[in-house]
């Protein structure tokens, strides 16, 4: 594969291939009668580019785990993150009305249903997990950390952080560990999930203290902060129609980002920076004898994505 030109696009519709007939049965058909479900799936498959799901792709590849090994996490994960938008456009939070170039949940099914819809998706994504877990307790560990990042250690932290952050000044330091929970903490559970069934079978000390965990988290900290710096940059200069969604909206609301704070040229010089760092964990991967191809895809990607 390394000798092979691998665009993002290619490897998005890779994984459309593999995890979509997934996401289509994660409700049944009596289950889908409901409006709550109804409204749960029309955020589900309002388009964006799975991010998360191809990052934890491209991660067992690297690793040399069967990709079929990560599916229900790959699926658990997306439902969580799209529960989490689900949640942040609602008017207790962001109030957004635009995802993904449609109305945002609440918008077209009302705040109680939206609630309800984001309620659902975390909590088929929990039965998922633990269903998998029961039948084989390899991935037990797996799923134990996917719901302690998606929580009040990861990503929810960071929401709070964030909410908290409105009408404030805060220093970069804590600007990076809001967007390092908020972001960075889902990114996390997509590298590093495919390395925690890969090794189910050995001591947990041993595991959580091995040499490339520690590279893959490092890894996922700084596609994170990528993400989010790229975020923030094209809020600035872009549009809604390209992006999909409302822009300019955490200036209004006085929400700390990498441009305000810093400067459109020190964010861009940030992202750069956060680029170049996951370039070289990747060839230290590389020169391991992993192939890197499709994360170095995904890194690319992030860095020059237009929405």
């Amino acid at each position: 594969m390394n000798d092979v030109e691998y665009s993002f696009n290619e490897l998005s519709s890779e994984v459309s291939y593999w995890l979509m007939p997934r996401l289509q049965t994660v409700f049944s058909a009596e289950e889908k009668k409901d409006k709550t479900v109804e409204a749960a799936e029309y955020s589900f498959f309002a388009g964006g580019k799975r991010i998360r799901p191809c990052i934890m792709y491209a991660s067992a590849q690297m690793l040399g785990l069967d990709c079929n090994e990560i599916l229900e996490f790959a699926a658990a994960l997306e439902m969580i993150h799209t529960y989490s938008l689900i949640h942040d456009d609602l008017p207790c939070m962001d109030n957004d009305d635009l995802r993904r170039g449609k109305m945002t949940c609440h918008i077209k099914y009302g705040e109680g249903i939206a609630l309800l819809a984001g309620d659902c998706l975390l909590n088929r994504a929990y039965e998922i997990l633990l269903k998998a877990s029961s039948i084989d307790h390899k991935y037990a560990y797996a799923s134990y950390k996917i719901a302690k990042l998606a929580g009040i250690c990861g990503m929810i932290g960071g929401q709070s952080l964030d909410l908290c952050s409105i009408d404030k000044k805060i220093d970069l330091n804590d600007l990076y560990k809001l967007h390092s929970l908020k972001t960075g903490a889902l990114m996390e559970a997509a590298v590093c999930t495919p390395f925690f069934v890969l090794n189910s079978d050995k001591d947990i000390h041993h595991v959580t203290t091995d040499s490339v965990l520690v590279l893959l988290k490092r890894l996922s900290m700084h596609i994170g902060l990528s993400f989010q710096i790229r975020d923030d940059i094209l809020d600035l200069v872009s549009d809604s129609a390209t992006l999909g969604k409302s822009i300019g909206k955490d200036s209004r609301d006085n929400k700390p980002t990498f441009v305000t704070e810093l400067s459109y040229d020190e964010a861009c010089s940030k992202l750069a920076r956060h680029i170049g760092d996951c370039e070289e964990i990747l060839e230290t991967f590389s020169t391991k004898g992993y192939d890197i191809t499709m994360l170095k895809t995904i890194v690319h990607f992030l860095e020059r994505r237009n929405s």
